[in-house]
């Protein structure tokens, strides 16, 4: 069984400042991280490795210092990590994105048939949860989206069963193979790294695949594939301390009163 896995390296700060000039997040002195909900998507992988046997793959659309973050998946036992880089990337917004990580998973597979495509649920610095389905559809597979399980997976039968998370309880679904599946942080409990996993891992160096890597439209690639433009990004002003009618139980219509005068000054009501 081959799974293919996509991670991103992410800030790891609550405390995001913003370029006024370009729009983008600064991302120069903040220390990163893999996307949390990718290390379940990882755990996943090696956890089908373990009951099918075959191998893990995973990608990474970034900067060369995305390098760390595939070094980390190294670390908990995956059997290849590619970093795909190039300046023609830059820009790039999730409908690009899912292009290049589509066409990526592609050349992968033309070596070896890729079964099983895993993301997570989506990155926490843009929380659109876009590029997993975006890749799906590129590719023309199956999509699951918020897998929390994965019930049964039938290699002959070419089947996968899981249960999607939804707000008001799960889901079953069935879908063939291959497919892409993104998950929630319910679906597993990741595992500890192995001393020999971070040892490879330290000495791992990525294979960076650029824009001539695989079969691509220029026109499809960064920003001039990018339809999603930025117009503005701000702070939003802090709100202001609430305050609080006590009233007296015993002159209810003078707490009303005040009430309303309150909500004719704040402008909610007139």
């Amino acid at each position: 069984m081959h799974s293919v896995v996509c991670i991103k390296q992410v800030p790891d700060t609550t405390d995001v400042k913003i370029d006024r000039k370009t729009n983008t997040l600064i991302r120069e002195g903040v220390p990163s991280i893999v996307n949390p909900f990718d290390i379940h998507a990882i755990e996943e992988a090696l956890r089908l490795k373990d009951r099918f046997g075959g191998r893990i793959t995973v990608i990474s659309m970034g900067p060369p210092q995305a390098r760390e973050s595939l070094k980390k998946a190294i670390s908990y036992g995956v059997d290849e990590a590619i970093l795909i880089s190039d300046r023609a990337f830059a820009g790039a917004d999730t409908l690009a994105t899912s292009y290049v990580l589509a066409q990526t998973i592609r050349a992968i597979g033309d070596k070896e048939p890729v079964d099983l495509v895993l993301c997570g649920k989506q990155a926490i610095d843009g929380d659109t949860a876009q590029v997993g389905p975006g890749i799906a559809t590129r590719l023309g597979i199956s999509q699951l989206t918020y897998v929390a399980k994965i019930r049964s997976i039938d290699l002959e039968k070419k089947e996968i069963v899981v249960e999607r998370q939804l707000e008001g309880g799960r889901e079953a679904l069935r879908a063939e193979l291959p497919a892409l599946l993104t998950v929630v942080k319910e679906l597993n409990t990741s595992r500890y790294q192995s001393l020999p996993s971070m040892i490879r891992a330290a000495r791992y160096d990525p294979p960076v695949w650029d824009k001539d890597s695989f079969d691509r439209d220029p026109s499809l690639l960064g920003l001039k594939g990018s339809p999603t433009k930025v117009s503005k990004v701000y702070v939003p002003p802090p709100r202001e301390k609430g305050g609080i009618i006590a009233g007296d139980p015993e002159d209810p219509e003078k707490t009303v009163a005040e009430l309303v005068d309150k909500l004719l000054e704040c402008k909610i009501i007139g």
